[in-house]
């Protein structure tokens, strides 16, 4: 069977949450991976689907588009594997020479930062970015894409810390790899960097 035989032309399209951060910086990247995931769980039809947190705005595009298509196939959304230096378990990763591999851990470290400005009652939104990008800045290996503090269900910015659930995506490039890292606030205050 062909995923994508000749003459193909339809595409899967979550409005909104697409055109956010990722989505911005890889114009169309989220319609193919809606697509693709569609296609997947329509050939395939599992019970449950499994999704990585680290990708968390491809796991929320995925869970709203499953919801709105009234997917059978239930989509759950699995915590992150690290590995001892803090750097989130990906394909990516095989891709980072030493180097690159090494500037990567600032997005740990970045998120960590935050963590701690959150626990000292840091609410103001702003005041979380330039802490994000002040570590960011350190290493001089790493370009920064984004790093945002975000609503974890609609992913628009927000401007101060509340009770409720925050997600605080980060992106940098590093040679010609991108690597993203999100971190999620939940509405016990509770940070888990994922």
């Amino acid at each position: 069977m062909e995923i994508y035989p000749n003459g193909f032309s339809t595409y899967v399209h979550v409005e909104g949450l697409s055109e956010r951060l990722e989505g911005r910086s890889r114009p169309g990247h989220f319609r193919g991976v809606t697509t693709v995931v569609m296609k997947l769980l329509q050939i395939v039809q599992p019970n449950f689907a499994y999704f990585g947190r680290k990708d968390a705005q491809q796991a929320r595009i995925i869970t709203q588009m499953a919801r709105d298509l009234n997917l059978d196939s239930e989509i759950i959304v699995c915590p992150i594997v690290r590995e001892p230096d803090g750097l989130a378990l990906s394909s990516r990763n095989a891709y980072l020479g030493a180097e690159e591999r090494k500037a990567a851990t600032v997005l740990y470290r970045a998120l960590d930062a935050a963590r701690s400005e959150l626990a000292a009652g840091v609410r103001d939104a702003l005041q979380l970015q330039r802490v994000l990008h002040r570590t960011l800045s350190v290493e001089s290996q790493a370009r920064v894409d984004y790093a945002e503090i975000v609503d974890a269900e609609s992913f628009e910015p927000v401007v101060r810390v509340s009770k409720h659930s925050l997600n605080i995506p980060l992106a940098v490039s590093s040679g010609k790899h991108a690597m993203i890292k999100n971190c999620t606030y939940e509405s016990s205050w509770a940070l888990n960097v994922t």
